[in-house]
């Protein structure tokens, strides 16, 4: 295959994997984050090199290399600078969250989640015992997502609030002053800031990634930053995210909430996520033109074909929020499954309603024409 080929299609039932697994075979899955995209050769270079070595033993508190690479990463990438002692390695940003709400929440206390919202932290609350405030955040057609009065209003007797930035499902990119205003409320009320950043890579356009902790020293006190090159360079099956931690103390009692549930991360994970923040930005950056280029063929054959479906353009990701509410379909996530063959991830699932579905367009173009392909017919057909 030549170099940053994203036009291929692997047939990827050779192997387990979720993705292609959960559905029928005449199903064309379009749901969960992961790209259908082979990884980036710098990282199987790097990993067939590991596998040179027989031996698989535990990978520790990590590579102080892979430490200095990151702390290098967010000054170049976002200004912040971070010690990489501030870096606490862990099996995945979901068991990060959860373990963060372990750390500095307490059964029946308050936490603050924005709807819709990846559904793992629409369900963290009831992991814990802890009583979920939504707040409902605004569509992208409006310009600023966040319901500022709302959000103020919610945390004001909240003991954390569960960020997602960028956002998902919508692929919103929160300005900085917006995240300015959530810190500043977040600072009042005593919340803690869980930061779910794990698509901070993912970005189009003139957008930027702005970290929430990277606003200042007494912001970056009360947060807890979770990140992984796992969805940038579709290495999520190696299981490996990082927390970073400035505050000493927030670190420590971080560390101790882990409970033997989620210590470390995966050995080929951690030379995967190496490999990819060293060698992988021209890999990156074709990606991000080749995943903006499917956003917007995705919104310009749905705009000529299914006007009805009202999707805004998402600033990051490679996920898209459609609205098929003018369709008429009932439950839209059942209808396209049922009588287009196409698994998309139902609104519920994220807290919204069965009028919306989320699509993956992390896929070749071929696929992406196939699954718009089955969508029209089906309608048609209804």
């Amino acid at each position: 295959m030549a170099a940053h080929d994203f036009d291929t299609v692997l047939d990827r039932r050779q192997v387990p994997t979720s993705k292609w697994d959960r559905y029928p075979e005449d199903v064309l899955p379009m749901w969960v984050a992961d790209m259908d995209f082979p990884v980036a050769e710098p990282i199987a270079a790097a990993l067939r090199d590991r596998l040179d070595h027989p031996v698989f033993g535990y990978g520790g508190p990590g590579p102080a290399t892979l430490r200095d690479v990151i702390a290098a990463d967010m000054q170049d990438l976002y200004g912040w600078s971070i010690s990489p002692a501030d870096i606490v390695f862990l099996p995945g940003v979901v068991p990060g969250f959860n373990q963060a709400l372990k750390a500095f929440t307490d059964p029946s206390d308050r936490l603050v989640v924005e709807t819709p919202v990846y559904p793992p932290i629409l369900a963290a609350a009831g992991n814990w015992g802890l009583t979920r405030v939504d707040v409902p955040v605004r569509p992208i057609s409006e310009g600023s997502a966040v319901d500022i009065d709302r959000l103020t209003g919610a945390l004001a007797d909240a003991k954390a609030f569960l960020l997602c930035n960028p956002h998902n499902p919508t692929g919103k990119v929160r300005t900085r002053a917006e995240l300015e205003a959530i810190a500043k409320a977040c600072l009042a009320s005593g919340a803690v800031i869980i930061s779910d950043e794990i698509h901070c890579d993912v970005i189009y356009g003139g957008n930027q990634h702005v970290p929430i902790a990277a606003l200042s020293p007494e912001i970056a006190r009360r947060t807890i930053t979770l990140m992984a090159a796992s969805k940038t360079y579709n290495i999520a099956g190696l299981k490996t995210a990082y927390a970073i931690i400035p505050d000493a103390e927030l670190r420590l009692r971080f560390a101790a909430a882990s409970l033997g549930m989620s210590e470390g991360a995966n050995v080929l994970g951690l030379v995967a996520t190496e490999a990819a923040l060293r060698h992988g930005r021209p890999w990156k950056k074709a990606l991000l033109s080749y995943l903006e280029a499917n956003r917007d063929h995705l919104i310009g054959r749905l705009g000529q074909e299914i006007p009805e479906v009202r999707i805004y353009a998402p600033e990051a990701t490679y996920l898209a929020w459609l609205d098929c509410s003018a369709l008429e379909l009932g439950d839209a996530y059942r209808f396209f499954l049922d009588k287009a063959k196409v698994a998309f991830n139902p609104g519920p699932s994220f807290g919204g309603d069965d009028q919306h579905v989320r699509v993956n367009f992390g896929c070749p173009r071929a696929l992406l024409d196939e699954g718009i392909d089955r969508m029209v017919k089906a309608l048609s057909q209804r």
